[in-house]
C-alpha cells in the first residue's frame, strides 16, 4: 500500500494533486526498476571543487581575538579544522554570552581531498534524570524561569567532545596547540566591550545568583566598565586538562566531579554517567538545490537544513508557477509565506533523529515542497492556525573558515540565552548552557524565542534538543559560500536571505549588512529591521493581510566567506551589527596576524 503524502497548510492538511500523486508513484517505482537518480548536472561534485587551487585562506568570526586565533593556527601549519578548534575555544573565552565549553554546537565540514561533507553534532543532551514534566508544577503549568536559569536548565555540554573529535579525526596539529590561544586568552584576559556590557546587564540578576559566575563575569556584583579586563584562570585550567587529556579531561576525573557536585548542590540533576557517556555524532548534512546551486546545511537535531531546503523548494515552485517576483512587496510576501510553512513543519515534525522518527526525505522532497507552495495565495497572507498539542537561543555565535587546501568549516555554537543558565559550578570556570529551554517543555506552549514545539521535541533522558543553528555551504560551478549566523529562532530565515543574496551576486559585505525580515509561523507576525521595508511596501503587505511588527533592535551577526573560483578570489565579510573581524590572507603567507581585516565593525 502506498501512503500518499499530504501537504500542510497552516493548521490544515491539503492532499497533493492527482498529477503529483501519479508522479510520486512513478518515483517510488524507480528503485525497483534498478534505476538511480544522477547528480544535479548544474552542481559540481566535491571532488571537482577540490581540484581547483585556493588563492587565499580566510577566517570570519564574531570576535577579533577568535579570528586571530584561527589565522595563527593556519599560519603554523594547521588546516581549517585546526583553526575551527582554535576559533571555537577562543570564542568560548571572549564571548561567554554566546557560546562556551559549557555549551554545544554544529560544525559543518568539507574535506577537500576527498570531497566529503559531514556535520559534527556536538549538541547538548538532556541529563539522564530528565523527564517530560521536568519544568511543570503540580498543576501541569510551566514553572517560570526553570528551563532558563540555574543548573536545572543545563544540558550536558557537547563542545569539549567536539573539539577533541575534530583534532583526532580531521586536524593536522595537536589539540594542545590549537587550544593554546584560548588558554592564553583565559589566563591573560580580554577587554570588556559594549556587547558584553549589554548582555551582562540583561542577565545581571541571574549571574548574581551564582557566586562563581558573579566572581568570573561581574565586578563586585555589577556590570564591568568598558575596557575592564576579564581573566578566567579556572577556565584556563579546564582547557589545559582538555588539551592534555582529551575527552577524559572534561568528562571524567576531577573536573567532571566538580561539575556534577556543583550542579547538584545548586539544584541540578547531572551525574557522572551523564558526562562520561557523552559522545559526538557524525551526521550526513541535508542537501538541496536551487537555481543551479547546491545548498548543504545542518541535519536534525538542527531544523535548519530541512527548513532551508523546504523554503528554497517552495520559492522555486512559486517561480515556476508565477514567474519572478513582480515587486519588492511580492518578493517579501513570498519569503514570509515559505517561512510560515517551513516553521510550521519544524514545530510539528522535527526533533532528535535518534529518538523520534523525523521524515527528512518526505519533508525535503520536491513534490512535497511543491504541494506546500500550491497553498500559497500570491496576493493574500495565509493565517497561521494554532498547532495541535502533539505534533529556541537569542545569543549564539557563528564562524566560517577556508584554508589553502580548500577545506572549509561553517560552525554555529551556542549556550542559548545570553550567559546561558548564568550558573558556574564552583572551581570550574565553566559557564553552563540553558539549552533545555529548546525542548518543548510543554508541547504547544512557546519557549523563550516564541517557538512552539510538539511531541517530537519533548524532553526525554539523554535526548538532544531541537535547534535552529544552520551552518551552511552554498556551492555552484563558479563559487563557494560559507555562511551562518546566530539569532535564535531567526537563524534559519537569516541564512535563507543570505543564500538568496549570494545567488543574486554583488558585494559580500552588502549580503551580511542587508536589513532582514522574519516570520516563524507563530506568533503570526512579520517582524523586520529598520530600513528593511519602506512605507509603500509596508502598506502593500498590510493590505495583503500581514501583521507587521517593526523592530527597534537589529538581529543576527552573520560571518561569511566567498571563494569565487572563476575570478580566483576569496572575500570575507563580518556583520556590521557585531564587532567581528573577517580576514583574507594569501595562501602562501606564514605570519599573518597583521593581515588587514576585510570587514570589521569596532
Amino acid at each position: 500500500m502506498i501512503r500518499l503524502l499530504k501537504a500542510p497548510l497552516g493548521g490544515l492538511f491539503l492532499p497533493l494533486s492527482r498529477p503529483l500523486q501519479l508522479a510520486l508513484f512513478a518515483l517510488l517505482l524507480i528503485p525497483a526498476l534498478g534505476l538511480a537518480e544522477g547528480p544535479d548536472p548544474s552542481v559540481s561534485s566535491g571532488k571537482m571543487q577540490a581540484s581547483l587551487p585556493v588563492p587565499a585562506m580566510a577566517v570570519a568570526t564574531a570576535h577579533p581575538a577568535a579570528t586571530d586565533a584561527g589565522l595563527a593556527i593556519m599560519a603554523a601549519g594547521g588546516n581549517a579544522f585546526d583553526a575551527a578548534i582554535a576559533v571555537s575555544a577562543a570564542l568560548a573565552v571572549v564571548e561567554p554570552y554566546s557560546s562556551g565549553i559549557g555549551g554545544g554546537g554544529f560544525w559543518l565540514l568539507h574535506q577537500a581531498a576527498t570531497g566529503r561533507d559531514v556535520m559534527i553534532d556536538g549538541r547538548e543532551r538532556a541529563p539522564l534524570a530528565a523527564h517530560r514534566d521536568l519544568y511543570l508544577d503540580e498543576a501541569g503549568e510551566l514553572i517560570a524561569g526553570a528551563s532558563l536559569n540555574g543548573p536545572l536548565a543545563a544540558g550536558i555540554p557537547g563542545e569539549p567532545a567536539a573539539l577533541v573529535h575534530l583534532a583526532e579525526h580531521y586536524g593536522k596539529r595537536p589539540l594542545a596547540e590549537s587550544l593554546a590561544p584560548a588558554i592564553r586568552l583565559a589566563r591573560e584576559g580580554f577587554a570588556v566591550d559594549e556587547i558584553y556590557r549589554r548582555m551582562a546587564a540583561w542577565r545581571l540578576d541571574v549571574l548574581r545568583e551564582s557566586p562563581a559566575a558573579a566572581a568570573q563575569f561581574l565586578d563586585t556584583g555589577e556590570v564591568p566598565e568598558l575596557g575592564a579586563i576579564i581573566r578566567q584562570p579556572e577556565l584556563a585550567l579546564v582547557l589545559e586538562a582538555l588539551a592534555t587529556q582529551g575527552h577524559a579531561g572534561f568528562y571524567e576525573g576531577p573536573i567532571a566531579q566538580a561539575l556534577v557536585e556543583g550542579t547538584r548542590a545548586a539544584g541540578g540533576i547531572w551525574t557522572l554517567e551523564d558526562l562520561s557517556s557523552y559522545q559526538v555524532i557524525e551526521r550526513e548534512p541535508i542537501v538541496g538545490h536551487y537555481q543551479g546551486w547546491q545548498i548543504l546545511s545542518a541535519a536534525p537535531p538542527s531544523s535548519g537544513g530541512v527548513a532551508l531546503v523546504q523554503m528554497l523548494g517552495m520559492l522555486a515552485a512559486l517561480e515556476e508557477r508565477f514567474g519572478p517576483a513582480s515587486s519588492e512587496a511580492d518578493r517579501v510576501h513570498r519569503l514570509v509565506e515559505v517561512m510560515r510553512r517551513a516553521y510550521r513543519d519544524r514545530a510539528h515534525y522535527l526533533g532528535d533523529p535518534d529518538r523520534v522518527q523525523v521524515p527528512v526525505e518526505r519533508l525535503t522532497h520536491p513534490f512535497y515542497t511543491a504541494g506546500l507552495a500550491r497553498g500559497i495565495d500570491p496576493v493574500r497572507a495565509t493565517p497561521s492556525l494554532p498547532l495541535a498539542p502533539e505534533p529556541e537561543g537569542q545569543d549564539t555565535t557563528h564562524f566560517s573558515v577556508l584554508d589553502a587546501e580548500g577545506n572549509r568549516v561553517a560552525a554555529t555554537l551556542s549556550i542559548n540565552y545570553p550567559f546561558g543558565s548564568g550558573f558556574v559550578p564552583p572551581t570550574t570556570g565553566v559557564l553552563l548552557n540553558d539549552e533545555m529551554d529548546d525542548f518543548a517543555a510543554q508541547p504547544g506552549v512557546p519557549n523563550a524565542y516564541g517557538l512552539v514545539g510538539g511531541a517530537a521535541n519533548a524532553i526525554a533522558p539523554g535526548k538532544r534538543m531541537l535547534s535552529s543553528m544552520s551552518p551552511t555551504f552554498a556551492t555552484s560551478d563558479d563559487a563557494v559560500v560559507i555562511l551562518g549566523t546566530p539569532g535564535g529562532s531567526r537563524i534559519i530565515s537569516m541564512v535563507l536571505q543570505g543564500i538568496l543574496a549570494a545567488i543574486e551576486g554583488g558585494d559580500p559585505q552588502d549580503w551580511v549588512a542587508a536589513p532582514r525580515v522574519h516570520h516563524q509561523y507563530l506568533p503570526d507576525e512579520l517582524v523586520f529591521e529598520a530600513d528593511a521595508l519602506d512605507e509603500v511596501v509596508q502598506r502593500e503587505l498590510y493590505e495583503r493581510g500581514h501583521r507587521l511588527v517593526p523592530l527597534t533592535q537589529d538581529f543576527g551577526n552573520m560571518q561569511l566567506i566567498v571563494w569565487d573560483r572563476t575570478a580566483g578570489t576569496v572575500k570575507a565579510a563580518s556583520d556590521p551589527r557585531g564587532l567581528g573581524k573577517a580576514v583574507v590572507q594569501a595562501a602562501q603567507a606564514t605570519g599573518g596576524l597583521e593581515a588587514e581585516p576585510v570587514a570589521r565593525q569596532p
